[in-house]
């Protein structure tokens, strides 16, 4: 096994709300994708924000790493408005943020290796050549695909791809992890591996993570917390028990 490159994470002070939500709305022409949200992603927590296609899961974490910027309300990362941000300030901001986008988003024209090392080369500057080596196979080693150095996207399964973008996700070591759907299009297999994966990669690399999804049985894996909207706002907050024990029809209706 590789030799760990020391974490950029230790000498940041992290604060108790790594992400700070407050009053947060958001329209497109005349409909409202979020209406006066509020919620906070603790230090170390794996918060799962639950609800049905079409009540505002991506555009929150779009509104996060402001690819979308709001029509009212506060975005706090790691303590600071990232809506108040200049654009280098901002890139800073997210590079300590990790992004598993729902569809991958590998690089066709590049090895698996290639794929890791690209983020690194823009975040961690300081490393060596050895060292970004040891970082990338300690990443693929740690979501089991340590022999897919060489290989192209294409040679892999939907699973693995997926795996892949998890290790690149976090070889540049984010302070805080945002997924995107993680399980979609996956076989019910597959979907409980990266669920584990999901949990593995917050403990090792002691991450804060906010999971969009719609999967129950992915919440159920991985959430310490969830959050399920409905119409753009909040409907309940609480423990996997919680959800699991409300009398609610909505409820219900998920936690079969």
């Amino acid at each position: 096994m590789a030799e760990s490159v020391p974490l950029v994470k230790e000498v940041i002070k992290t604060p108790k709300e790594v992400v700070e939500i407050e009053n947060l709305s958001i329209g497109f022409e005349n409909l409202k994708v979020l209406d006066d949200l509020s919620l906070k992603l603790y230090n170390g927590e794996n918060l799962v924000v639950l609800g049905k296609s079409g009540s505002g899961k991506s555009v929150l974490i779009k509104c996060i790493v402001r690819l979308l910027m709001p029509d009212s309300g506060t975005v706090k990362v790691l303590g600071d408005d990232v809506n108040e941000m200049g654009r280098k300030e901002l890139a800073e901001v997210r590079k300590k943020i990790g992004f598993l986008f729902q569809s991958g988003a590998l690089y066709d024209s590049m090895t698996i290796k290639e794929n890791l090392e690209f983020p690194l080369k823009r975040v961690r500057k300081d490393l060596t050549k050895k060292e970004m080596n040891e970082k990338v196979e300690e990443a693929l080693e740690n979501v089991g695909l340590s022999d897919t150095l060489d290989k192209m996207p294409s040679q892999l399964s939907g699973g693995m791809r997926k795996r892949v973008s998890l290790a690149r996700t976090v070889v540049v070591d984010p302070l805080i992890m945002l997924y995107d759907e993680p399980t979609t299009g996956l076989d019910p297999i597959t979907s409980d591996e990266i669920s584990e994966l999901i949990n593995k990669v917050q403990k090792k690399y002691k991450t804060s993570s906010l999971i969009i999804t719609h999967d129950i049985e992915c919440a159920r894996a991985t959430a310490d917390r969830i959050i399920m909207l409905q119409n753009g706002a909040v409907y309940l907050e609480g423990k996997v028990v919680d959800f699991e024990k409300s009398a609610d029809v909505l409820i219900k209706s998920f936690f079969r």
